[in-house]
């Protein structure tokens, strides 16, 4: 049983869900208790109402298509949903016991339903996934094998159930080592404007990509609820040029009895619009959740952002990240609002990465009410120095990557290992317009921050033995209200660049480094 959830979810009628006691779902609608409604949702900027997709209420048993147990079921499912498709939708479903299945594709006003007790395994044989459809490969656009579960254009769409979702991926893992020169591939081909149409890694000449596990394409109203997914061979719910996106109460594994999933996403939402995350556990080999909007080249030349998303009450045992945005930032990503997150075990809690080459704009983006226990490496961590280093500085143009008007407030890191907050600008485009508030540090490190302006603290609480507790370079426009540091040397300042900086007195004394003017520092009482 999952180490948070404690309960299941299961749909009721026009692709509801409810908090069920059911034991599983044959032939016809499932009996429960009434729907569980989506909170709405208070942001600080505009947000829709999300409901779920308007599914009909027609429910269809893949035993009804031939399917038996024991046997592979990839032709009753297809069946199934070209059924559904025929009679202008419905739930296809997943009875209770083990089921093999090769890939997936949704109609338009359907929903895949997993039955509680019903365990769904995707088949480890890549022709299960052919022919190759149109896709995003770490956000650069191709044809590759189909995603376990896929649509293209679909409207009305879902996966849902209590069920578990285990795309027995391992096989597909040493594909990461192994097949690497596909990736390299893929790139240099997007760097050089290969058309997207001749992209095609199906394992023709030795050219492969590692699948998605759900993946919808060009898609709105799209639901994911309940089910629990499992050791995919990529990322697993990558919802990409998708508008109205809820993904909620699902559990996501990639850790674990298998070992390590690299590219073990949790939710990676790409270049979409209007995306509710809420009530998720994650326990990944990678990010637990990663905001993307399209990758170097390829992703300036699509140019389209994420943009209002929001994420609520979610948790994390470990990943690289718990809330990620980036690397892959070329479209720009805006309005993001996350409140009431547990992490505990992963890298960072909160992490924005990118890079010269990347472009695309990180902005309006608010952070409060986390906490964050064990973290690894900086728990706030804000990096536009992803790849790369810091020199030589380089003329900003569109590939110049921006971080602007991030708001951090009420978020606790204990047990830390590395930085509470980290900043990394660069020399030509400083992170800019940051606010920390009532932020509490309890680790190894305190507070790094290097090529930034207008960054504001208050209500710090550092409790760290690396010293400096407070390092900065190259800083403009800094400063800090109420602060508590627990003992010895607190602030030191580098770079001739730095200007502008108020600390209260009880931060004094402050060591300045070579070239500093005495003037960049002020004090007040």
């Amino acid at each position: 049983m999952s180490r948070f959830l404690k309960y299941a979810v299961c749909p009721l009628v026009h692709g509801t869900l409810a908090l069920s006691l059911f034991s599983g779902c044959g032939s016809g609608r499932p009996a429960g208790v009434e729907s569980e409604p989506i909170a709405p949702v208070q942001a600080p900027f505009p947000f829709p109402r999300l409901e779920r997709p308007a599914i009909p209420d027609r429910w269809l048993d893949i035993r009804e298509y031939g399917a038996v147990e024991g046997k592979k079921v990839t032709a009753s499912i297809r069946k199934a949903f070209e059924a559904a498709g025929q009679k202008g939708g419905g739930h296809v479903v997943i009875p209770p016991g083990k089921w093999l299945t090769g890939g997936i594709q949704l109609e338009n006003n359907t929903a895949l339903y997993v039955s509680r007790g019903a365990e769904l395994l995707f088949s480890q044989d890549p022709t299960d996934y052919l022919p190759a459809v149109f896709s995003r490969h770490e956000d650069i656009e191709c044809f590759k094998y189909s995603a376990f579960i896929y649509a293209n254009g679909k409207t009305n769409i879902a996966v849902e159930g209590a069920g578990t979702l285990n795309g027995q991926g391992k096989p597909w893992w040493d594909w990461k080592t192994s097949k690497s020169d596909s990736e390299k591939e893929l790139y240099a081909m997007a760097e050089g404007g290969i058309p997207v149409e001749k992209r095609i890694f199906d394992g023709t000449n030795g050219r492969a990509l590692r699948p998605a596990f759900f993946q919808p394409m060009n898609c709105r109203n799209v639901l994911v609820e309940g089910v629990t997914f499992k050791y995919g061979a990529f990322w697993t719910i990558t919802p990409t040029y998708c508008e109205n996106v809820i993904v909620r109460r699902v559990r996501i594994q990639t850790e674990g009895e298998y070992g390590h999933a690299p590219n073990g996403d949790g939710v990676d939402p790409s270049s979409c619009r209007n995306v509710l995350i809420e009530h998720c556990e994650f326990d990944t080999g990678d990010d637990c959740i990663a905001i993307k909007a399209g990758r170097d080249a390829d992703g300036l030349r699509v140019n389209r952002p994420t943009e209002n998303v929001v994420i609520r009450h979610c948790r994390g045992l470990q990943g690289h990240g718990g809330i990620v945005l980036g690397s892959e930032t070329s479209g720009s990503i805006r309005n993001v609002f996350a409140h009431d997150c547990e992490f505990s075990g992963t890298d960072r809690v909160v992490r924005l990465k990118s890079a010269r080459g990347r472009g695309g704009v990180l902005e309006n983006m608010w952070f409060r009410d986390m906490r964050g226990d064990r973290i690894e490496k900086e728990a706030l961590h804000l990096n536009l120095l992803y790849t790369g280093t810091r020199y030589p500085e380089k003329p900003v143009d569109r590939t110049t990557p921006v971080f602007r008007n991030l708001h951090f407030a009420n978020i606790t890191i204990t047990n830390g290992k590395g930085y509470g907050i980290e900043i990394l600008g660069l020399p030509e485009m400083p992170v800019e317009d940051v606010t920390f508030d009532s932020v509490r540090i309890e680790g190894m490190k305190g507070i790094h921050c290097v090529d930034a302006r207008r960054i504001h603290l208050d209500a710090i609480s550092i409790s760290a033995p690396s010293r400096p507790a407070i390092a900065l370079e190259d800083v403009a426009e800094f400063s800090v209200g109420r602060c508590a540091v627990e003992g010895g040397q607190v602030v030191r300042v580098d770079g001739s660049r730095s200007r502008d900086i108020t600390l209260p007195g009880s931060l004094s004394p402050v060591l300045l480094g070579t070239g500093v003017s005495p003037e960049a520092v002020r004090t007040r009482p």
